[in-house]
């Protein structure tokens, strides 16, 4: 319900206004004037990840908190014509897309599934690999756009790395196959971030399906497309089965999350 909502988080790199979308969101819904709002701009695709690391971190610390996090990106709005490749490349994955998902300390409630956030790490490339192939600035013109297409090969090369903090988590999968894990969800920058990913890695076709399957029906929506991806795996994932879940983003920098599907009882 409405009323159970006290906090509000919004995503965005895709525009700035005031007050801003966390505002819209509380008068939109009508939550009580009270609720605390938090808006997370300009972090790029990986901003879901540290939305739902400050909602993990707020019901920990208050058990009564439901946290409502909303990642909204309207990609078209800045596609520009141009000969340059890289651009060309940005026009044709972006697309426009809206998320949403609660976070709450209280177990789920009977028969309805849920993730359960395990950990989350986040990790850079080394210095002065990526920094200028994946950027984001504002300009005379508006928002530029950079997306070399040296990232995919940027991402094979160091994802197996920036993955290891979140594997040594847990003692059953520090050092095991990657593919152990059962379910993934990868922000599809790219179907060839998605193959060198899938490649670095030794996934299935099968693990990286739902990943494809959001891509090809609604395009890299930046920062809202990894929940469109589990809420996927939400439905399709068995009871106790793992999540791996990650995203790509300017710096270069790797978000990362090991989720475990449960449902209430």
């Amino acid at each position: 319900m409405a009323a159970d909502v006290t906090h509000v988080i919004t995503v965005s790199c895709t525009g700035f206004f005031a007050p801003g979308p966390d505002y819209a969101v509380v008068r939109g819904l009508g939550l009580a004037p009270d609720v605390h709002r938090f808006h997370v701009g300009f972090m790029g695709c990986y901003a879901a990840f540290p939305a739902l690391k400050m909602a993990k971190a707020f019901c920990e610390a208050d058990p009564e908190a439901t946290v409502l996090v909303i990642c909204a990106e309207l990609c078209t709005l800045h596609m520009k014509s141009s000969n340059s490749t890289d651009t060309i490349i940005a026009n044709s994955v972006f697309g426009d897309g809206a998320s949403a998902a609660l976070v709450s300390a209280r177990p789920p409630a009977m028969s309805r599934p849920a993730l359960r956030m395990d950990h989350f790490e986040t990790t850079l490339t080394p210095l002065g690999v990526g920094e200028t192939e994946m950027a984001w600035t504002i300009g005379d013109q508006g928002y530029n756009m950079v997306l070399s297409t040296y990232v995919p090969s940027i991402i094979e090369s160091h994802i197996g790395g920036a993955l290891l903090p979140l594997m040594s988590r847990e003692p059953a999968l520090e050092g095991a196959a990657h593919n152990q894990v059962e379910h993934w969800a990868i922000h599809p920058g790219g179907r060839s971030i998605l193959d060198k990913v899938q490649t670095s890695l030794d996934l299935s076709d099968e693990q990286l399906a739902p990943s494809r399957a959001v891509l090809r029906q609604y395009g890299n929506m930046s920062s809202a497309t990894v929940l469109f991806i589990l809420e996927g795996l939400l439905r399709s994932a068995g009871q106790d089965e793992r999540v791996c879940a990650m995203a790509f983003g300017p710096g270069l920098t790797v978000e990362s999350g090991l989720l475990t599907k449960v449902c209430g009882h």
